[in-house]
């Protein structure tokens, strides 16, 4: 028999995972943990080799090798939108030497599957939040709007006429458009592709009208004039496209992004999460690490596992509610 749905997190879950989190450091010490790291740690990925959350991770392995002197070994365990990576870290020894990189899709699935062998919440302890990934509202540069304005009144007055790609049912570049649709009161078609390449292949062939991609993946294409931006979605413009508005400058509170870090199975030790915090909090204030995340349009966030727990659950809840108006359903096989 399947695990019953996970519970969707409410305020009192917020505060417990937070306080809980936050006071890791100042628990009993936990033998073994002064001697940790002693060999390879594994950073397990749900994603294939050379999409976003595998790139972070990649950086983000390699400055905590130089820090802590062992190998850090990226396992790329993609399928079921991350679901098959978390299972994996979920199951392996609480021994800080098997970590899960932390994506949006973990947050997102907390109410996409209606039965998953695990909860999120409850399973994953945080460790490091340190990335967002803005995301970018992108048209063909022949589509005739030239702002958020003007394709939101085209769009309400020919409603079900523009079709909006994305990466797949459930992923970031879905739910992004789906709050999108939600707070501007517009209509449109959504057309799931298996990842980002072919969705951003078919936009720049003109095949489908928009798409709210991952900066990430699409800046080439924007700086080299196949891809028109209208707007990006965080709170602030992106210093990587300065001239290009925020949706929320014509879309009052749309604020939207992925965010990325790392988890730990519940009972890690909370000595060994604490040392990986700061180690990868240190590597963060690199700033050859920090221009390298500037050229892949990430954003670093350097959050303790208390306010990397909080940020967890806000997003969970968050999306949850896109996906529940939106009524989504996961990816087919």
């Amino acid at each position: 028999m399947q695990p019953s749905r996970p519970m969707q997190p409410s305020r009192r879950r917020v505060l417990k995972l937070a306080a809980g989190a936050a006071a890791l450091p100042a628990l009993p010490r936990i033998a073994g943990a002064e001697t940790y790291p002693s060999r390879p740690i594994h950073i397990v990925v749900g994603f294939p080799a050379g999409q976003t959350a595998d790139l972070a991770a990649r950086l983000m392995g390699q400055w905590l090798s130089e820090r802590v002197g062992v190998a850090v070994v990226i396992d790329n365990r993609p399928g079921a939108s991350s679901n098959i990576a978390t299972e994996y870290v979920v199951h392996a020894p609480a021994d800080g030497y098997t970590l899960l990189s932390v994506n949006s899709s973990n947050l997102i699935n907390q109410t996409l599957y209606e039965k998953l062998p695990y909860d999120f919440l409850r399973d994953i302890a945080p460790v490091a939040g340190f990335l967002r990934v803005p995301l970018v509202m992108e048209v063909n540069p022949s589509f005739p709007e030239k702002t958020v304005r003007e394709f939101i009144a085209y769009a309400k007055a020919n409603p079900g006429k523009i079709n909006m790609a994305s990466g797949g049912n459930g992923n970031s570049t879905h739910v992004t458009g789906e709050l999108f649709k939600m707070m501007a009161g517009v209509n449109l078609v959504h057309v799931p592709y298996r990842g980002s390449p072919p969705a951003v292949t078919d936009l720049i062939a003109g095949q489908v009208q928009v798409m709210f991609d991952l900066m990430s993946s699409s800046l080439e294409y924007i700086k080299a004039g196949k891809l028109r931006p209208l707007a990006v979605t965080t709170a602030t413009r992106s210093p990587l496209l300065p001239d290009v508005p925020t949706v929320g400058e014509f879309v009052q509170g749309y604020e939207a992004s992925a965010i990325g870090g790392v988890g730990a199975p519940k009972g890690t030790p909370p000595e060994i999460i604490d040392k990986l915090n700061r180690e990868f909090n240190a590597s963060l204030a690199d700033p050859k690490l920090q221009q390298r995340f500037a050229e892949l349009g990430l954003t670093p966030l350097s959050l303790s596992p208390g306010e990397f727990a909080k940020l967890v659950v806000d997003e969970a809840g968050k999306w949850g509610k896109v996906v529940k108006f939106a009524n989504i359903k996961p990816p087919e096989g």
